[in-house]
């Protein structure tokens, strides 16, 4: 809750009414549910316009809202104006996160963000009172609604920073302020929008923009990274090599890092490879291993991340939130490794640019180095160059062009010996394969 003049210290706003209201005012930022509480904060994008409802938060309660116009609402009691209804936004935000004062942790990535963004958030909150992005909400409105949600006692702040263009990230950082930076990985996720790989490392490594100088930077250790990173603070870099992996089970993995050995209740080396990012939050943050250890074991993957599910007698494991080259690799190696019988369907990989063709065959070439008792089912235009190097290689192979042909071949051809794991990027919609087969 903000008074009048928390609001007007934060975004600088200027007063163009004030009837002596005394609210501690919420914000909104939607007139459909918006209370007689709130102070309505009209937001801008390319196809619309929030100060077009003001009318509406007021007929639907509100007694107050921000504006950058000079027209004024004869039935408002308080309306601020301000240059940008979003920077504002970000302000207010800002004020609140300063007023707290967590120990925040930013993280971003082009892989296993969200994934990371879970096993910091299990690891802390063993321990401290922790908040963190709501699913995949990572842009500048969800960090607003991020800080704005978290509990006046919150001790750990986690915001998921995602990225569409250069700046993005610098922009969220630098209301952020964290004071642990991770990124998970520079890869070719949304090459498409930026060009090159060095310029994703370049936009990834903007989270240090914001990063307190005597805060740490946690990364993947890439040379790419390191070329781009401009921090001069305490830096931290892991990989796989740092580990030894003890035991790879389904949904299962143990491993020794820093001579201690942790569990985690997935499978798979890369979400070990993530893990090792929040063990290193943990033990800044003062926490001992066996705390960063009971805080792994509490992890599962959320929502259509290694989702497994029967459906008449045949076993999916739906991985189809997202995919990007690297993280499609990793997750259907580590499928294949620990599943008998083994059926992968893959879809499009989305975003990624002019050379799209030759990154979905890359995908097919590095698979057609693994194991050879493995089927494929290749659904999409793009998703058929992954076939071309597994067909030459002697691997089984068959494609279809859409989710339902799809749906219909796996009843009719595969049985109950079968594992059987999907992934695709969004667009592909591959929940559909898993709805046909129920009906």
């Amino acid at each position: 809750m903000f008074n009048k003049e928390d609001l007007i210290k934060a975004t600088g706003a200027e007063v163009l009414k004030d009837n002596g209201i005394d609210t501690d005012f919420s914000i909104s930022t939607d007139t459909r549910t918006i209370t007689p509480n709130d102070i309505y904060l009209p937001l801008k994008g390319e196809t619309f316009d929030g100060e077009k409802f003001i009318d509406k938060a007021l007929e639907n309660g509100s007694k107050a809202y921000f504006t950058t116009s000079d027209f004024v609402f004869d039935n408002a009691d308080f309306v601020l104006k301000v240059s940008d209804t979003k920077d504002a936004y970000m302000k207010i935000a800002q004020f609140y996160r300063n007023k707290i004062n967590p120990v925040v942790v930013g993280i971003t990535g082009s892989a296993g963000k969200t994934t990371t963004k879970e096993m910091v958030y299990s690891v802390l909150n063993y321990k401290f009172k922790t908040h963190k992005t709501y699913s995949n909400h990572n842009n500048e409105i969800g960090f607003c609604q991020t800080v704005l949600s978290m509990h006046e006692d919150t001790q750990m702040l986690i915001v998921e920073m995602g990225m569409r263009g250069l700046g993005e990230i610098e922009y969220i950082t630098n209301y952020l302020h964290p004071d642990y930076a991770i990124v998970t990985n520079c890869g070719s996720a949304h090459v498409g929008r930026l060009g090159s790989l060095d310029n994703i490392a370049i936009a990834k490594c903007e989270i240090a923009d914001g990063l307190k100088s005597d805060g740490t930077f946690i990364s993947l250790n890439q040379e790419i990274t390191k070329k781009h990173l401009n921090f001069k603070g305490e830096k931290i870099f892991y990989s796989l090599d740092d580990v030894e992996v003890l035991e790879r089970q389904p949904s299962y993995s143990k491993f020794r890092y820093k001579n201690f050995i942790y569990e985690l209740n997935v499978e798979g080396d890369y979400n070990i490879e993530n893990s090792l990012s929040a063990i290193n939050v943990g033990l800044k943050a003062g926490m001992t291993e066996q705390e960063i250890s009971g805080g792994l074991k509490t992890y599962h993957p959320i929502e259509k991340r290694w989702e497994v599910e029967q459906i008449k007698g045949l076993k999916f494991i739906n991985d189809s939130y997202n995919a990007n080259p690297e993280s499609m690799k990793a997750s259907v190696k580590a499928f294949i490794e620990l599943y008998p019988n083994p059926v992968v369907v893959l879809g499009d990989m989305g975003e990624l640019g002019e050379n799209e063709i030759r990154y979905h065959r890359q995908v097919g070439e590095f698979l057609s180095g693994l194991n050879k008792y493995v089927k494929y089912i290749l659904v999409g235009k793009l998703a058929h160059e992954i076939g071309k190097p597994l067909e030459n290689k002697g691997f089984e192979v068959v494609y279809f062009d859409t989710n339902e042909q799809a749906s219909v071949y796996i009843v009719e051809n595969l049985n109950e010996s079968n594992t059987i794991f999907l992934k695709a990027s969004r667009s592909m919609k591959f929940e559909e394969i898993l709805e046909k087969i129920k009906e």
